[in-house]
């Protein structure tokens, strides 16, 4: 469920922010006071608030005789008084984002900010940066979309990972797919989660070679024998410090001068 809101307060008010000064102001105003503690006054005039503290410390309320609002921040401080109460109201709120579908359980929107998540029930589902969530649903019983995302190869899964695991996708694909490069060490790169997904030695802790597998699809292979990645940035190796990806042959120049 969505457990976060919006205060909104509106009246005839005396607001009042000190911190090295001190400034007063008097008229019909309204107050919003996110869940993220973000106090903001508006007046009549323009978009910008009046005053406002972002992020307060602390916000406290009371609603006896009109209402009133404290916010702290470090040395500052914002007090809103009513002298007469036009409005005292709260309001589920959630993040806004780009809609990519309707929620299976509920019927609402989803939307994609951060992560997926539906502005109905609240459920969410989180998404790689990189991915993109497409038109085409899971085929299985959830209903929910895909997403598609490049680790190495592009792989077509549910947002819901537990319905559809990228994790298992790109294992199935490239576990011990590639041999550890450090010298002396027979042992294969195994795909894990250490955080991100990894293709990290299977000799752990004895030989601890691990790179980060890179947001791009495999296509070719590295001086160094590991495997370059096209990614949006360009030609890349696995190892994010090796430069060799980058070079060209000397023979391979003569072979296309021939």
């Amino acid at each position: 469920m969505i457990d976060d809101a919006i205060r909104v307060l509106a009246g005839d008010c005396t607001v009042i922010a000190e911190d090295a000064d001190r400034e007063e102001y008097r008229g019909r105003v309204t107050t919003i006071v996110k869940p993220d503690n973000t106090v903001l006054v508006h007046d009549i005039d323009g978009y910008q608030p009046v005053a406002w503290l972002t992020r307060a410390d602390s916000v406290s309320s009371d609603r006896r005789d009109g209402f009133s609002v404290v916010a702290k921040k470090g040395t500052q401080t914002l007090r809103i008084a009513a002298h007469e109460r036009d409005g005292f109201a709260h309001y589920p709120a959630s993040a806004a984002g780009t809609p990519v579908g309707t929620c299976p359980d509920c019927g609402a929107a989803l939307v994609r900010s951060s992560g997926v998540h539906c502005v109905g029930c609240g459920d969410r589902y989180g998404v790689p940066a990189d991915a993109t969530v497409r038109d085409e649903h899971c085929g299985c019983d959830c209903g929910l979309p895909k997403m598609r995302v490049e680790r190495g190869l592009a792989f077509n899964v549910c947002l819901d990972r537990g319905c559809e695991s990228l994790d298992a996708a790109v294992k199935e694909a490239f576990d011990r797919e590639w041999a550890c490069p450090k010298a002396d060490c027979d042992g294969d790169l195994r795909i894990l989660r250490r955080g991100g997904l990894i293709a990290g030695c299977e000799h752990y802790p004895d030989c601890d070679t691990g790179f980060a597998v890179p947001a791009g699809v495999v296509d070719g292979e590295c001086a160094c024998g590991l495997p370059t990645f096209e990614t949006a940035s360009g030609i890349r190796c696995l190892d994010a410090t090796c430069d060799r990806a980058l070079e060209t042959p000397l023979e391979d120049d003569a072979a296309a001068d021939d």
